[in-house]
């Protein structure tokens, strides 16, 4: 098994990713994040130049942020300062974009965007849409050394939804899924949203603490009550607007427990991961098909109170915790 790091890029992330390779890391991703981080490539090839063996990947890159030969071009030339030590991560921009107040991509733009990248970096000669128009684009002048296209360039796509892995696997592409915790890495699609979970582990060993010192509610249950309201469960009939309620409380989440946060949009999305949850024990309507998706939901529930409990707790902004409302940043606690 090979283990790597991400790094919220900054100018200066070779320092780190040094002690990486020290360390006996394998690979180092580099969000692509403008507005929040600083340029990717820049960090690349400074890391490039002090490295000698870990990976250096973009961790990811977001299509609509350069057109297609730039990036093949900024990808060979990091190829030729690390060669054979380069990955070309991608993805549809989810967080990068909303920087700039847009959504993702689509996912046939992306995949168009990376056929172009890897036919360049393999010296083909593909065809290009740019300014209304396709035209055949390649490198000019390979010979002279100024890039690297001997070496090859890895692909990996980030690919949380059934779509995108899908894409993935028809592209013979690298799976790239960055995780804070094991669920979100399993049930990646089912989050309740980007990378919000891993808000949640700033609290983890505090609510772990906590929990182990409340005193327990109620009597235990046994097996034979468990499978009781089992059963009961199975008898009941879910309630349609089960699957609009977890879709809101998803993009509810993307919205506001994400990158910017603030006590109104928090205090929100929890009234309605309140009302799912709710929803959910009152109406699950579970079957042999549907016990899957009703316990994802219930995950999904718990999941996003535990989070935006925390999140509202926090009224500062420390680390990549960035409340809106409480401006003020103390970074040393």
């Amino acid at each position: 098994m090979q283990f790597g790091i991400a790094v919220a890029t900054a100018a200066d992330s070779w320092k780190v990713v040094q002690r990486a390779e020290e360390l006996g890391f394998h690979h180092a991703w580099f969000y692509d994040t403008q507005m929040l981080c600083a340029d990717c490539f820049v960090a690349m090839g400074a890391a490039a130049v002090k490295t000698d063996r870990i990976r250096l990947g973009t961790g990811v890159l977001i299509p609509s942020n350069r057109i297609a030969p730039v990036t093949a071009n900024g990808f060979a030339s990091l190829n030729q300062l690390a060669p054979g030590r380069i990955d070309f991560g991608v993805g549809t921009g989810f967080t990068g974009r909303r920087t700039m107040g847009l959504g993702a991509i689509k996912l046939a733009e992306m995949e168009e965007y990376i056929r172009v990248v890897m036919a360049l970096l393999r010296g083909e000669t593909p065809e290009f849409a740019v300014e209304g128009r396709r035209q055949k684009i390649s490198f000019l002048n390979p010979e002279l050394d100024l890039i690297n296209l001997a070496d090859p360039v890895g692909l990996h796509v980030s690919a949380y939804g059934p779509r995108a892995r899908r894409l993935t696997a028809r592209l013979g592409a690298g799976w790239l899924n960055f995780v804070g915790e094991v669920a979100g890495g399993v049930r990646g699609p089912d989050r309740p949203g980007g990378n919000s979970l891993a808000e949640g582990q700033v609290f983890g060993q505090r609510a772990g603490q906590a929990a182990a010192a409340a005193p327990p509610k109620g009597e235990p249950v046994t097996l034979a009550e468990s499978l009781d309201r089992l059963a009961e469960a199975f008898a009941t009939p879910e309630e349609p607007a089960l699957a609009e309620m977890a879709q809101a409380l998803r993009e509810a989440m993307q919205r506001h427990c994400l990158v910017e946060k603030t006590a109104a949009g928090l205090a929100g999305t929890l009234a309605l991961a309140e009302a799912l949850d709710a929803a959910v024990a009152a109406n699950p309507g579970l079957s042999a098909e549907t016990l899957p998706t009703a316990v994802s939901r219930a995950n999904l529930a718990l999941c996003a109170r535990l989070v935006l409990r925390a999140c509202l707790h926090r009224d500062e902004t420390r680390g990549a915790h960035n409340r809106v409302d409480c401006p003020a940043r103390d970074d040393t606690r």
